[in-house]
């Protein structure tokens, strides 16, 4: 430690003394002080890389602008021009970020913290794998993946990893959903035994057959990338870029679309877990593309204190039946759907994402004495995991919650493909396998083309 001599007739040992206390107590500011208000110093934000940045992507990057956008890969530069046309001059660091077509290439380049993933479903797997399997953390939009088998890899693998993972159903972040799972633990509807689930999709096109005719492929895009591991078709704008969702092969359809907004509020205030048993009934669909409305049934059983339940969903301009004690004049739901719980002692509505929940009949809702709020409230879905990502914590919605409720949305798809069978579904979640009909099966997973891989 250097030692301090006084000069002798220079200064007093008081002035000293005063000097040298405000010096050390100057170097022990903290950098959010010396950076201003809000201040985060470069070394404490993630390097992030976005991959697919047009539609969902592009509010994905908004969300996370807080931190270090190092790269953005997309396969059709066209979206990329408009990230950088529309957000650039309000966020100049995107214009710096280094641009890719293969997300792979972006991966094995740069140096990375975490990724985001906001492509079309069926991408989704492919992307996440690989980058848990290099210790990123990782975002995917919902659904988690296109296939049950999927959803196991990727749960999986992010506990071999160790990664902080979040999927962005952003309703499970809101006030209703965290309102509604409050309310059905403090008994406020009693035993629920039957909820009612409604969307308002599909809102592009279902129950059609593939485009047969053979346009050229924009010099924008890369076709065979966008394809990605699914079976290859020729290029044709009616499959992608938003319509691809009511394709088997590229989406998952209303549920797998609205599912994790909706079925998620149920999923989580019932503590659900894996259906014993499913079955559907819909309109006509084809080989290309899902049917234009359908209905989904699932049963789960008694969990701890809970008693068996059922839960129906609805698409396709479906809603379930009007409870006789609703008032007249009185909405279900929202705009974009909703949901209603039947209990032993009241009912329980919201809308999507769980917002607006209220008892009723309204009589119930005048009653009733709010509990305390229990459940942490979230900043919002991106910015819970970034939080979670420098503390190294789990988010809400890790892969341990939304990997199981990403696959009991796809079973109902499962449903819907074998609804002509007229059979109820018998799910063996252990061993990931439907017991009683053996033929459906198959949809567990696709097969990957040639060249592709998950893990």
């Amino acid at each position: 430690m250097k030692k301090y001599t006084i000069p002798s007739g220079t200064v007093s040992r008081r002035e000293f003394l005063g000097t040298t206390a405000a010096a050390a107590a100057f170097t022990i500011v903290p950098r959010h002080v010396l950076g201003g208000p809000g201040y985060t110093a470069p070394s404490d934000k993630l390097n992030i890389g976005c991959v697919g940045v047009g539609g969902k992507g592009q509010s994905d990057i908004q969300a996370v602008s807080t931190e270090n956008i190092v790269a953005l890969c997309d396969v059709d530069d066209e979206h990329i021009a408009m990230v950088l046309k529309e957000d650039g001059p309000q966020n100049p660091q995107l214009g710096k970020a280094k641009k890719y077509r293969d997300f792979r290439q972006m991966l094995e380049k740069e140096k990375l913290d975490a990724v985001t993933v906001s492509t079309p479903d069926h991408t989704h797997a492919v992307v996440a794998a690989m980058a848990m399997q290099m210790g990123k953390h990782v975002f995917v939009q919902k659904p988690l993946t296109h296939t049950i088998q999927e959803a196991r890899e990727l749960t999986k693998l992010a506990k071999e990893k160790g990664v902080t993972t979040q999927m962005g159903n952003q309703g499970h972040a809101g006030e209703g959903a965290r309102l509604v799972k409050e309310w059905i633990a403090d008994g406020a509807i009693g035993d629920v035994s039957e909820v009612h689930v409604w969307t308002n999709r599909p809102i592009w096109p279902q129950g059609v057959d593939a485009p047969d005719t053979l346009p050229s492929v924009p010099p924008t895009l890369d076709w065979n990338l966008w394809l990605g591991p699914a079976r290859y078709r020729p290029y044709h704008p009616a499959l992608c870029h938003f319509v691809w969702r009511g394709w088997w092969d590229f989406g998952t359809g209303a549920v797998g679309d609205m599912g994790a907004h909706l079925i998620d509020t149920a999923f989580w205030a019932l503590e659900l877990g894996p259906p014993a048993q499913i079955d559907a009934s819909c309109t006509k669909f084809t080989e290309a593309s899902y049917p234009l409305a359908s209905t989904i049934h699932y049963r789960f059983p008694a969990r701890g204190n809970m008693p068996p339940v059922s839960m129906h969903w609805y698409d396709g301009g479906l809603t379930p039946p009007r409870p006789d004690d609703l008032e007249p004049g009185r909405r279900t739901g929202d705009d974009g759907g909703g949901l209603i719980f039947i209990g032993t002692k009241a009912k329980l509505m919201c809308g999507t994402y769980g917002a607006n929940p209220r008892l009723f009949p309204e009589t119930k809702m005048v009653e009733y004495k709010r509990p305390p709020k229990t459940i942490p409230r979230s900043p919002g879905i991106a910015e819970e995991w970034i939080a979670a990502c420098k503390k190294g914590e789990k988010s809400t919605t890790d892969f341990s919650y939304s990997g199981p409720l990403t696959e009991l949305m796809l079973l109902g798809n499962i449903a819907v493909r074998m609804a002509s069978k007229n059979v109820t579904l018998q799910w063996d979640s252990a061993n990931m396998k439907i017991t009683n009909l053996p033929e459906a099966n198959e949809f567990l997973h696709m097969a990957y083309r040639e060249g592709w891989k998950l893990v």
